[in-house]
């Protein structure tokens, strides 16, 4: 028999009448206005955006290997889009307007589905007029659980953000557009909240072992990090565990989309507190309270185990690896002389006037032709050279890396790296997820000005 198109419709419609045994619907996720206190007791409530309203958004947990399923449903006034940051996803659930959906409207409602290969820590967020839109609150943490888990008494999730308040009325400063901000370091608040509160305290106690989940969720903020009466070690980078766990000594950074996870111990008198500590130019203040009552053993446990790793592409070594360059250009102090928009050329001074100040390979936006046209499953190494008088937190969607360290030897495995004014450092990757994936600085004011790029993988 000849199958014809009468044929297929006949068939759907059948198919449309049976009962719906394998899919259910996805749990749906609003992105709407809401308010909550964000600043200390005494102040009003700061009024956000938030999917379902708060800040932060549902905490999604889920078991490594099983799939999410989640209806994104916008009941804002701007249209908006999720991005599922660090995940190692289909490229039509990236949620980045323009390269792989389309923005979804007032009104109106996208699905995204996808599987979770990789267990760690990651975190979902607006993917469109991120500058604005992650600054009212549209963010929230994604946790790929392990099918085992670690041996620990307590696993605490911690969203660092900071926030532009009104210090009279604790209203957000509506400033997103601000061309000091967009040309110099980004969009830096004057409070600092962890899970969308000032000060928050979580009781633990004494020798217990504790995993902290640290999410940088700032426009721009870099984190000086240390802790105060906890030992610990950094377990994993970005999601990605650790074959050597890194004891704390000091202070390490986090910069903007980065995230780490700790292992802590609890060494602290009962009765006392200990912190989570962000050092500044006028000294360090606690940002987490570890309010500690009683105590859970004698002595804290000896040591700590990596976590299992990921199911990661191999690169055994840099033999024969193509290298990329990726230039990193203007910003105040070291203004654009010309950059493209399109096919256009256009002065620095034309390029301000329209909001634009940066420029990546001498594109001041996402340029038609990608910077990377690889074939699927080959290695590439990008050099990101900054020339800049600014730090950049360069982030590859779809994808992880690995950094190449200053003795040519590969580092930890990351989705965003740091890259400090007139600094040059190297990644090396596996294109192994086909699709249009964006490259971008995860400074999101750099990003709306003009660092903006795209990779192809086919």
């Amino acid at each position: 028999m000849t199958v014809t198109r009468r044929h297929v419709l006949k068939s759907a419609a059948a198919l449309a009448v049976l009962p719906t045994l394998a899919r259910s619907e996805p749990h749906v996720m609003t992105a709407r206005a809401g308010a909550q206190l964000i600043a200390p007791p005494g102040f009003p409530e700061t009024r956000v955006w938030g999917f379902d309203g708060r800040v932060p958004g549902p905490a999604i947990r889920v078991k490594q290997g099983r799939r999410l399923s989640r209806r994104l449903r916008n009941e804002l006034q701007q249209a908006t889009s999720v991005h599922w940051h660090g995940v190692r996803i289909d490229n039509a659930m990236d949620g980045v307007p323009g390269l792989t959906q389309h923005a979804v409207s007032t009104g109106q409602e996208f699905d995204y589905e996808f599987a979770l290969r990789d267990a760690g820590t990651y975190w979902y967020h607006a993917h469109n007029r991120s500058v604005e839109q992650v600054a009212r609150g549209l963010y929230g943490p994604l946790i790929v659980e392990e099918p085992e888990a670690p041996d620990v008494d307590q696993d605490l999730t911690l969203m660092l953000d900071d926030w532009r308040l009104d210090p009279e009325t604790a209203q957000i400063a509506e400033d997103f557009d601000n061309g000091h901000d967009l040309s110099h370091a980004g969009r830096l608040g004057n409070l600092v909240t962890v899970n969308g509160s000032f000060d928050p305290v979580f009781p633990v106690k004494r020798h217990e072992r504790v995993r902290l989940r640290l999410i940088n969720a700032s426009n721009a903020r870099i984190y000086d990090l240390g802790l105060d009466g906890l030992v610990g070690w950094i377990v994993a980078l970005d999601g990605m565990p650790l074959t050597d766990p890194i004891a704390i000594e000091g202070t390490f950074p986090l910069a903007p989309a980065q995230r780490a996870d700790l292992m802590v111990d609890v060494v602290a008198e009962a009765g006392g507190t200990a912190s989570l500590v962000s050092r500044e130019r006028d000294g360090a203040f606690g940002l987490v309270r570890l309010r500690i009552a009683g105590q859970a053993s004698s002595a804290p446990r000896a040591g700590v185990q990596p976590l299992p790793p990921n199911p990661l592409p191999e690169i055994p070594d840099l033999d024969g690896i193509p290298r990329h360059r990726m230039t990193l250009e203007g910003g105040a102090m070291r203004w654009l002389d010309s950059a493209r928009l399109g096919d256009v050329e256009l002065s620095g001074r034309e390029l301000a006037q329209l909001g634009r100040f940066w420029a990546l390979n001498g594109y001041a936006e996402r340029p038609d032709d990608p910077f990377l046209d690889a074939t699927i499953g080959s290695r590439h190494r990008i050099a990101f050279v900054n020339e800049t008088a600014f730090p950049h937190a360069m982030h590859l969607h779809g994808h992880h890396f690995r950094l190449i360290l200053p003795d040519g030897s590969l580092g930890p495995w990351r989705d965003t790296v740091l890259i400090e004014r007139g600094e040059t450092r190297e990644i090396a990757m596996v294109t192994d997820n086909p699709g249009n994936w964006l490259l971008h600085c995860h400074m999101l004011g750099h990003a709306a000005s003009g660092m903006m790029s795209w990779f192809r993988v086919t």
